[in-house]
């Protein structure tokens, strides 16, 4: 099993993230192009705010125990979700602790997901492009590019589904940083209402109603995330890199010449 590195003393979960949206750089005198690979490592990072990550699980498996676990919301009945999500890929040996708060609501790792969940993972279909053809892909706007000449868009159907899930996650947090007064549950709905549910089928939409209805309390949250105030600084920095990046990812999506 993979140690759990620890919050440092005075500070917070995202000093303990492998990589951070606030490391990715984007360059504008290249179009805003944003490297593949600390992109993803980035955005696997996030998924550690889920919990934990465990070994291969069938994608029939992954289906039904995601149908059949809308009341249980035990972080057993979430992990398919979240292995779904990253392709399976290894856990580093020091991985940042998964935050309590979101362990017991793995269903909100679902926009990640896409609505045929018999298809590969968001993430891994971003990178198994990388790998075919490295050299076209050191930016996800040169990934797609290529990709798409190729007459395919795996990868770029993918980095669509993998850009709408970051783009609920930070709305769903930025919305929590402003409202004081507003639960989890009311900021994860009112990012949901914005961003994913417009793209989801009537058999995915009452399984993020369920997910909304299982998040704590903020105060419980914060507790879990160290310093509080601290915390809310670090995470105001980070969604404030990881909303540049997303921002810049929907423009060029809109392109005519990113579309299949």
């Amino acid at each position: 099993m993979a140690f759990q590195a620890a919050i440092p003393p005075g500070g917070t979960w995202f000093d303990t993230l492998k990589k951070s949206f606030t490391n990715v750089p984007v360059d504008s005198s290249n179009n805003n192009a944003i490297p593949t690979s600390d992109f993803l490592e980035a955005s696997e990072s996030l998924t550690t705010l889920f919990g934990k990550s465990f070994d291969l699980i069938s994608v029939h498996d992954l289906t039904t125990r995601l149908i059949h676990s809308i009341d249980l919301l035990g972080s057993m009945a979430f992990t398919p979700v979240k292995n779904d999500m990253i392709g399976n890929i290894k856990v580093p040996s020091y991985p940042p602790p998964p935050l309590p708060f979101l362990h017991s609501s793995h269903h909100l790792l679902s926009p990640f997901l896409e609505a045929d969940t018999t298809r590969v993972p968001h993430i891994q279909k971003v990178r198994d492009r990388q790998l075919a053809a490295p050299s076209d892909s050191t930016t996800l706007q040169s990934l797609v590019l290529s990709e798409l000449k190729t007459k395919k868009h795996t990868a770029a159907e993918g980095l669509l589904w993998l850009v709408r899930g970051l783009d609920f996650t930070s709305q769903a947090l930025r919305h929590t940083l402003q409202n004081s007064d507003a639960e989890l549950s009311t900021s994860f709905r009112t990012a949901y209402t914005s961003t994913l549910k417009p793209h989801h089928s009537f058999l995915v939409k009452p399984v993020f109603s369920a997910a909304m209805s299982a998040t704590p309390y903020k105060k419980d949250f914060y507790a879990k995330m160290g310093v509080e105030e601290k915390a809310k600084v670090d995470m105001g920095k980070w969604l404030e890199a990881l909303e540049r990046q997303v921002k810049v990812l929907k423009e060029f999506q809109e392109k005519k010449e990113a579309k299949w």
